[in-house]
């Protein structure tokens, strides 16, 4: 049986490590406590004595293959990016939730759509502690959903600040208060490695997998560090001083929004320097394990590309549409709004896909050197 040890050595050692919080959400819920997240945002023994050696961390890696195929039939999971039910382009019917947030505010719109009709009793999701910072949130009122809501340095989840350093995902450490605060009926909004995560864990029927009802997932481009030299960078390529800056988004470009109104863009390729070493490596760019994925891609400025996934996400999305919580996007003003807006997804899932399989055949997993 493969252990934690083995996730160091074969995931972490290499560099693989996304960071999800997977490993140590399972093994804190269960109340042993073997291991916790440094301040580096890194998976580490908090007390190696108190590992079982279950294998269950190693198990449900997303950087693991252990349970891919079982993963895939569970979700029905279909090439090329996964099972597409719908795909639609919404933004949220109510203003005051659209100025709040990024690209429509349609995940903010059906969260709180699912807490009114007591179909959730809480959510984990990201709130700003910040300017530039955001951190894991379990929220379990409709002032904590809609305080969630807004984006800064954010490709589509939360930040949290590890060390002098800058990070756009957090992981999922909200497993713990969920469960001391015995909430059964809980909605994760995740990036495609935290979705993948809890998957696995739900095919082994792991407690607190359980608990989570229904998967948000947030299309990815890659987790970027923000350190001081890369805001630096960012700055100097956009022509901008941080104090101007009141909001940045990230598409297939980084977005930055200043004060006098005016929009700043970044390749992507000018950031590849900031991308986490190991989501070079991850094949997922649009959340297909998810009931529900999002993202601005494909979609007009101020709307959601939103894909259903499973027929409880394809369900969420037709009872708030009837009770006119997210309106969609006019198919008067173009038709072929919908499958344009796949066709933007399938290009960056596609591209995503190509290289990261371009990145794992160089991958050289012999006399590897430790990443960060």
């Amino acid at each position: 049986m493969k252990t934690f040890f083995n996730l160091v050595q074969e995931v972490q050692k290499p560099g693989l490590c996304y960071r999800c919080g997977g490993c140590v959400a399972f093994c804190t819920a269960i109340n042993y406590g073997a291991l916790e997240i440094d301040k580096n945002g890194k998976p580490v023994y908090s007390d190696m004595e108190k590992c079982i050696e279950c294998g269950l961390c190693y198990s449900i890696c997303p950087g693991i293959n252990d349970l891919d195929e079982e993963t895939k039939r569970q979700a029905a999971w279909s090439e090329p990016m996964g099972r597409v039910i719908e795909t639609t382009v919404v933004r949220a019917s109510d203003a005051q939730v659209r100025k709040r947030a990024t690209d429509g505010g349609a995940v903010t719109a059906l969260l709180l759509h699912l807490f009114d009709r007591n179909r959730i009793d809480g959510a984990i999701v990201t709130r700003s502690v910040g300017k530039f910072q955001r951190q894991p949130f379990l929220a379990t009122t409709r002032e904590d959903i809609l305080g969630s809501a807004g984006l800064f340095f954010d490709t589509s989840h939360g930040m949290k600040r590890f060390s002098d350093e800058y990070m756009i995902f957090s992981t999922i450490e909200e497993f713990d208060p969920m469960i001391k605060k015995g909430l059964k009926r809980v909605a994760l909004v995740g990036t495609p490695c935290q979705i993948k995560s809890l998957r696995k864990m739900q095919v082994l029927n792991l407690i607190p997998s359980d608990s989570i009802k229904i998967c948000f997932g947030l299309f990815c481009s890659g987790n970027y560090t923000f350190g001081i030299k890369e805001q630096q960078k960012l700055a100097g390529i956009a022509g901008i001083s941080w104090d101007d800056v009141i909001s940045i988004n990230l598409k297939d470009k980084l977005i930055i929004t200043l004060k006098s109104g005016d929009k700043r863009t970044v390749e992507l390729e000018d950031m590849e320097s900031m991308k986490r070493y190991a989501c070079h490596y991850c094949a997922d760019y649009s959340a297909e394990f998810a009931d529900i994925s999002f993202g601005g891609i494909g979609a007009k400025e101020g709307w959601t590309t939103v894909i259903s996934r499973t027929p409880l996400g394809r369900a969420v999305l037709a009872d708030s549409r009837s009770l006119k919580t997210i309106e969609q996007f006019n198919v008067e003003d173009n038709p072929e709004f919908a499958s344009k807006a796949l066709q933007e997804v399938r290009k960056a899932s596609s591209t995503k896909k190509k290289k990261a399989r371009y990145k794992r055949r160089h991958l050289q997993s012999k006399s590897v050197q430790v990443k960060v």
